[in-house]
């Protein structure tokens, strides 16, 4: 269905079995091809949270409730891996199209050292931080001490974590975009198998209970790393154990963060509004935080195409824009646009139908039922909105302005999203909450698809390439 859709948007034969050329290839056959590796690995990155979620729904709802509260800040440390991980692409993948091994593989040992340095640095102040960071969002005693339980441990991989981000992006870089979507699965399958035996202890494995969930996730990331090692290191060659010197260190370093930190920062801006509607949920009790918490996950696997597509679509626009090709610029991100339209509509109304059956997989409390089908049947028809900004900013960083792209992150919540959404709380509770965070997808997707759609209009290619 995806791929009749984007192919019969212009004319071109099958896609042939190799990679693809993103300047002269059919666009929509183009952008089919190299979304499908990026969502299947997103899909395993889902997959860990849904199956941490469901399985540490069996303890109860407290510890649920924990979990959701744990989740704003898990998935702003995944952002700022997903920020690495796109600096890391274009870098390595600039010099493995200009065929300079020597320059790629320096690139992917300054990566990988800055992701696992970073993430070293980070854990201190995110363990002295539980206790503020939690009481703020709305916490209270007991439930703050199963949230200590759990974020203690998913802290401590935190290093293995940035790892991973910036491995699967040299992945990416060298045209195995497929590689990286296997081994994602084969991590899901391996936390899936893990979290049942370290939450509840069956026969030898002691019981952790929603510790458990943590460090299974953790021992995954470490089995991982490992894979990732060992397939850049041997199979590609691409991390070599020549120290290149501190100066070149940071010389490397300067080149990728000036990618990798404007993209972050948009992307770790979801999760700062993600607290701020957990903290205004906590005064109606734990069970509207754990409800929350788990359609925040059931929004994850559902954008799950968006987030592929958020990273297919930059490096077809950046070396279309290179080459001059602004007619393909604009085909590229109209079908795009359209296609997610349509596609997240037609989930919308899926996941409204089904959403009694989803929420009694994740609880048996009536109370946590109610939020999760009152929230499943409101936020998810703004989703199509929703994916239209997220598509925007990947395209204002593929077309070299990643103010632009922070600029549309800062709209969406701080101007529409919450805003909104607190208005609503106000008038309205928990159904009047989530409506004003679908009016604020709503407002924020058409401003910035009008801005984008625009700026594309206006604009000149680069001189040189992308």
């Amino acid at each position: 269905m995806i791929s009749r859709f984007f192919t019969s948007q212009q004319p071109g034969g099958s896609a042939a079995r190799r990679r693809p050329d993103l300047v002269n290839d059919p666009v929509g056959q183009t952008l089919f091809r190299t979304t499908v590796p990026t969502t299947v690995g997103g899909i395993a990155m889902i997959l860990y949270y849904l199956a941490d979620t469901w399985f540490v729904s069996l303890l109860g709802t407290d510890q649920l409730a924990a979990l959701g509260f744990t989740f704003p800040a898990t998935i702003m440390i995944t952002y700022l891996g997903v920020g690495l991980g796109i600096g890391t692409s274009a870098m390595v993948a600039r010099a493995i199209g200009a065929r300079d091994q020597n320059k790629a593989t320096e690139m992917t040992l300054a990566a990988i050292v800055f992701g696992f340095l970073l993430g070293l640095l980070l854990i201190i102040p995110a363990l002295l931080s539980i206790d503020t960071v939690f009481t703020l969002m709305g916490a209270d005693s007991a439930t703050l001490v199963l949230i200590r339980r759990f974020i203690s441990a998913w802290y401590l991989g935190i290093p293995f974590l940035l790892v991973q981000f910036a491995g699967t992006a040299v992945m990416r870089a060298s045209g195995n975009a497929s590689l990286q979507g296997k081994m994602m699965m084969l991590g899901a399958a391996i936390n899936a198998i893990l979290d049942p035996l370290l939450i509840f202890g069956p026969g030898p494995f002691p019981a952790f209970g929603i510790r458990g969930a943590a460090i299974a996730t953790v021992i995954t990331w470490m089995l991982c790393n490992v894979f990732i090692w060992y397939f850049l290191a041997v199979k590609e060659q691409l991390l070599g154990l020549i120290w290149p010197g501190f100066t070149k260190l940071c010389r490397d370093w300067h080149r990728l963060l000036k990618i990798a930190l404007p993209a972050a920062l948009a992307n770790m801006i979801t999760p700062m509004a993600t607290a701020v509607i957990t903290a205004t949920l906590a005064q109606y009790g734990a069970q509207a935080v754990a409800g929350f918490g788990v359609v925040m996950r059931i929004e994850a696997l559902v954008m799950i195409v968006v987030l592929g597509m958020s990273m297919s679509l930059p490096p077809f626009i950046s070396q279309n824009f290179g080459a001059g090709a602004m007619d393909r610029v604009r085909l590229g991100l109209r079908l795009s646009l359209q296609f997610i339209v349509v596609l997240q509509l037609g989930l919308y109304l899926i996941v409204a139908l089904a959403a009694p059956l989803i929420a009694r997989i994740f609880s048996p409390e009536p109370e946590v039922i109610a939020v999760i089908v009152t929230v499943l049947r409101i936020l998810p028809a703004s989703y199509a909105f929703q994916g239209m900004v997220v598509l925007s900013a990947s395209s204002f960083n593929a077309l070299h302005a990643p103010r632009n792209a922070l600029i549309t992150s800062l709209l969406r919540f701080f101007i529409f999203y919450v805003p909104l959404a607190l208005l609503g709380a106000a008038l309205g509770d928990i159904p009047g909450l989530f409506v004003g965070a679908a009016l604020g997808n709503l407002g924020a997707g058409l401003l910035i698809t009008w801005w984008i759609y625009r700026y594309t209009l206006s604009l000149e290619p680069l001189p040189g390439n992308a």
